[in-house]
């Protein structure tokens, strides 16, 4: 079963949050969502009572959807939406269609780029992000997983972390992905990435890579998902999707941004040893250029 997020002191895109946790709610969670996102303005001056008679659930109910975003509980989350509201964000979330010329194009594609990247930001949980440049830092070996349109992310983290001198390997095919994760230990880090968080094989590896004994680390989309019950440290991304701008847009530039912080945070925890690993990798690279 997926675990909540973590509880947060602040609690920025409340809205964002729950519209991505709406899809995979229960029906009464859901209805509640729905009523909150549709009824933010209002919601903010009503108790816990009030929206749990109007959305035909319980004072619990609502409580423990409020948690699920990340929040202690109804006063967080009211606060939360009454800064959105306060200063709303520019959601430029539109799909592109037949009638959009080459300009709209550019507008709208980097701009749901931005927005991702904005999103994100506001999502990542610094915490979360010390506990897993802590886990690679002290690692005998990071394995790193990625299928579909997370397998360029994937290589691009074993490139970024070879790099600074860490022991890293990527495995981009779901049977190497099964048979490193069954034979990891708990001397292992196993950096999974998946968008969605419910991809059969990567949830197959990262489970084995737990019950093996290695330390997990997943980055993947806020929401419920099934990857989050076999994750140590999770890294969440906020990128949302539309017809033609799916999984394989938004999300990898979300990710890389994720894989761009925490091989930083890695770097930072061994700096000579890092700056001294990209100095003499830098000369092998120069040999290669006219």
């Amino acid at each position: 079963m997926a675990q909540p997020s973590p509880l947060q002191a602040d609690l920025p895109s409340v809205l964002d949050r729950l519209a991505a946790l709406r899809k995979d709610l229960p029906p009464t969670a859901k209805r509640i969502a729905d009523f909150i996102i549709d009824n933010a303005a209002a919601v903010i001056n009503m108790s816990v009572t009030e929206v749990a008679d109007r959305t035909a659930s319980s004072e619990g109910s609502v409580v423990s959807l409020c948690q699920q975003v990340g929040g202690r509980g109804f006063q967080q989350v009211k606060l939360a939406l009454a800064r959105d509201l306060v200063k709303p964000v520019q959601f430029i979330h539109e799909d592109v269609s037949p009638d959009d010329d080459a300009q709209n194009l550019i507008t709208k594609v980097i701009g749901s780029a931005q927005q991702a990247l904005e999103d994100t930001k506001k999502s990542l949980d610094p915490e979360k992000l010390k506990q897993a440049a802590e886990a690679i830092s002290n690692a005998a070996q990071v394995e790193i997983f990625g299928i579909g349109s997370a397998a360029p992310i994937a290589e691009d983290a074993h490139y970024r972390l070879v790099r600074i001198g860490i022991n890293a390997r990527v495995s981009v095919d779901s049977h190497v992905q099964a048979v490193v994760a069954s034979v990891s230990s708990p001397s292992t880090v196993v950096l999974t990435i998946s968008h969605s968080g419910a991809t059969v094989e990567t949830l197959l590896a990262t489970r084995l890579a737990k019950e093996a004994g290695a330390r997990t680390i997943a980055v993947t989309n806020f929401g419920k998902s099934p990857i989050l019950q076999f994750a140590d440290i999770v890294l969440t991304t906020m990128a949302r999707e539309t017809m033609f701008r799916t999984e394989a847009m938004t999300s990898r530039i979300a990710q890389l941004a994720v894989i761009d912080t925490l091989i930083a945070a890695v770097a930072l925890r061994n700096y000579d040893r890092s700056v001294d690993c990209i100095n003499r990798t830098f000369e092998v690279l120069s040999s290669k250029r006219f």
